[in-house]
């Protein structure tokens, strides 16, 4: 026999009605009052009609996830906070790739918009102007993780790029390095590439180092990116330090700096960009600039799961990123070595 709002009714004691509220979530009722209501939904058995609640309230409970195709390995905890917080509020999530720096953002959108979510999260694509138009079309609230908009007309949680690659940059002018370089950032990247490049420039200048354009190696944040910049700095000119644009390319500067016998970091000091889990997994443990990327992901589902309930702007925040000491750094006896 199915089960039905009666019967969660008499188990939680409560009326009906406020049964169909906390189901439908419509609110109306307490904390205490939704977890017994859930909790007896949950001991009955019971399911809910998705499709029949979505022709009542007009919502879906679904949550749309964009994220570039990118070859970078740090999406997982993001997706990870974000599909936490929805399912603990009865949200399920739809996830689509739109493409390396976004291409295919209007056919990833159009699928939100026929797959009817009640909110979108965008995830390291820049947007501008036409998109941002694009998306106020929609009329469905929207927020952007680790990533901005043009001119920040839309909310967005995420470190602030360029504090954090000037900190590492200090981090390694304080453990006496001068010859310092710069692995697999984008210039043209203006959510990540453009601030930690003027993060690491402008820590150079205000140590009073000169800025060697010979040490700066341009790519796209892959492992690849790292291999390609090793292998221009052992042929070129060797830096004592790198400071990398993401892990996965601090890992690619390791594996060729392994292939010519250089040893991390004896004669080498790395540091990464992210903390991945890739980072302590390597040998040895990468030090790097932690992003919290499961916070992100967790803050930026509550937020839009409140503006949908609320109908309320989201704000946007920046958090505070970590620099992860491991074993990837020396200290230089003196500052001529």
């Amino acid at each position: 026999m199915a089960i039905t709002i009666k019967d969660i009714a008499k188990r939680a004691n409560v009326s009906t009605a406020t049964v169909s509220r906390v189901i439908n979530d419509i609110g109306g009722y307490g904390s205490e009052t939704r977890e017994r209501v859930l909790r007896a939904a949950k001991e009955l058995g019971y399911y809910k009609n998705a499709a029949a609640t979505s022709l009542v309230t007009n919502k879906t409970k679904t949550i749309g996830i964009i994220i570039p195709d990118v070859s970078t390995s740090f999406y997982g905890n993001i997706v990870t906070g974000i599909e936490d917080i929805a399912y603990d509020y009865g949200y399920s999530v739809i996830l689509t790739h739109a493409g390396v720096e976004g291409k295919r953002l209007s056919d990833s959108l159009k699928l939100m918009v026929n797959r009817r979510v009640d909110g979108i999260i965008i995830v390291s694509i820049y947007l501008k102007k036409e998109q941002q138009v694009m998306i106020s079309r929609l009329g469905v609230p929207t927020i952007l993780l680790s990533t901005i908009s043009e001119d920040n007309r839309l909310p967005y949680i995420k470190v602030d790029d360029y504090e954090a690659m000037y900190h590492a940059t200090q981090y390694l002018i304080d453990h006496h390095h001068q010859k310092i370089g710069l692995a697999g950032v984008n210039p043209n990247d203006k959510v990540a590439g453009e601030p930690r490049l003027l993060g690491y420039l402008d820590c150079l200048v205000a140590n009073h180092l000169p800025v060697d354009k010979a040490l700066i190696c341009y790519g796209d944040f892959s492992f690849d990116a790292g291999r390609r910049a090793m292998e221009y700095y052992v042929h070129h000119r060797l830096p004592t330090a790198i400071v990398c644009a993401s892990d996965d390319t601090a890992l690619g500067v390791i594996s060729i700096a392994h292939q010519y016998a250089i040893g991390v970091p004896e004669q080498l000091s790395v540091i990464g960009y992210d903390d991945t889990s890739i980072a302590w997994m390597t040998t040895p443990p990468l030090t790097t600039i932690a992003q919290p990327f499961y916070d992100m992901g967790a803050r930026g589902c509550k937020r839009l799961i409140q503006a949908i309930a609320n109908e309320q702007a989201i704000v946007s925040e920046i958090i505070p990123f970590q620099l992860k000491e491991r074993k990837t750094v020396r200290m230089l006896e003196n500052e001529s070595e």
